[in-house]
């Protein structure tokens, strides 16, 4: 992918989650009022409530302002809503995984058009509830069926090679030879950029004769550090902290909200060291758009076009085009990203971004094999 491809690609996402991930989760990014007809244990909220069509979004724990892909779930919701004037759009998040079902149930008791729930962990819930219920539609993000299920929508996202990028990327720019990154939960949509990320740090190695670490994660064995779950930020700051006192001076939390917390670790270590030695890579969307006071720490984000992927999956039951089956973001179609480096352009080498680009290529040709699979 060229890299005024990232950018646009980039931006024309990032630009429609920071309406929805700046606000409350009880409110919507196009002024509606909050909603208390879904689940009791949930946070609810609404958005072009004068619409006939009702798109209902699950929201894992981590809620719609998680700057991540519940966040992006949202803004792909909303953008559907002001792209066709008959849709209206709500939302329910759940405070636990018990809170699935039920939310769920909720919204087919309110005749919901579409239901999409958000995240790998809703896989079972939601299948059970699209097989009691074939003439449901629904759509899900970061799980996928085997067989496919006739009314469901599963999108997932290859990011091993965007995060492969984002590996790559941390070896050139570390200093130390020592980068790291770490999960929320241990699920095959998170693995799966720790795997990338690693695999392009083996990468760079083996085409720079170099020995740059990753610490938190090893692909052939796949073990490493997660938090346990995506919203304590306090994990993520004694995690990073860590992995700045072992050496490392690039770090990739995938993990959500909780990544806020190591964006506060490298903060701290800046400001004890003098100047900036530690820097981040954010996941899901461009984190200079959805936390622009901490682009300064971003060397760039490695991302998947969640808004783009749910926006399409709604206006398409909208329009009586709904299709089942599972959906793959890849580099080729443009549904996994690397973000532009921001603050960082002057600081990354012109010959690293060069080598950015054939990687991309190489990776979109399949000249370049990424080691792992394709989550699907």
């Amino acid at each position: 992918m060229k890299r005024s491809a990232w950018a646009t690609a980039t931006l024309a996402v990032s630009a429609t989650v920071v309406i929805a991930a700046c606000g409350s989760s009880h409110s919507s990014a196009t002024g509606g009022t909050s909603s208390s007809s879904s689940a009791s244990a949930s946070s609810t909220g609404t958005a072009a409530t004068t619409g006939k069509f009702l798109g209902c979004m699950v929201s894992d724990t981590g809620g719609v302002d998680d700057r991540s892909f519940n966040a992006a779930s949202w803004a792909g919701m909303n953008a559907a809503a002001s792209a066709n004037g008959n849709i209206s759009v709500k939302f329910s998040q759940a405070t636990s995984t018990s809170d699935y079902t039920p939310i769920i149930n909720t919204f087919l008791s309110q005749k919901c058009n579409i239901i999409v729930s958000i995240g790998f962990a809703m896989g079972d819930a939601t299948k059970a509830a699209a097989t009691a219920h074939p003439g449901q539609k629904f759509a899900i993000v970061d799980y996928t069926y085997q067989p496919t299920l006739p009314n469901v929508d599963a999108l997932v996202f290859n990011t091993v090679q965007d995060a492969f990028l984002g590996g790559y990327l941390a070896a050139g720019m570390s200093k130390t030879g020592k980068v790291a990154t770490f999960g929320g939960q241990e699920f095959p949509t998170v693995t799966i950029y720790m795997d990338g990320y690693w695999d392009g740090v083996q990468y760079y190695n083996s085409k720079h004769g170099t020995h740059v670490q990753v610490l938190g994660w090893d692909e052939k064995t796949q073990k490493g550090s997660f938090t346990g779950d995506f919203t304590n930020q306090t994990k993520g700051l004694t995690q990073t902290q860590t992995f700045i006192s072992e050496g490392a001076d690039v770090i990739f939390p995938v993990a959500g909200t909780v990544g806020l917390g190591a964006v506060k670790a490298v903060q701290q270590a800046d400001a004890a060291a003098g100047s900036q030695k530690v820097n981040l890579e954010w996941v899901d969307l461009d984190g200079c758009v959805s936390d622009p006071q901490y682009c300064k720490y971003f060397i760039s984000s490695v991302g998947k076009g969640i808004v783009t992927a749910v926006k399409t999956a709604v206006l398409a039951a909208a329009s009586g085009s709904f299709k089942s089956g599972n959906y793959i973001g890849t580099l080729a179609n443009g549904g996994v990203t690397l973000a532009p480096f921001h603050d960082f352009d002057s600081k990354v080498p012109a010959s690293l971004k060069a080598e950015l680009q054939q990687i991309s290529t190489g990776i979109e040709n399949g000249s370049i094999q990424t080691p792992t699979k394709s989550p699907a």
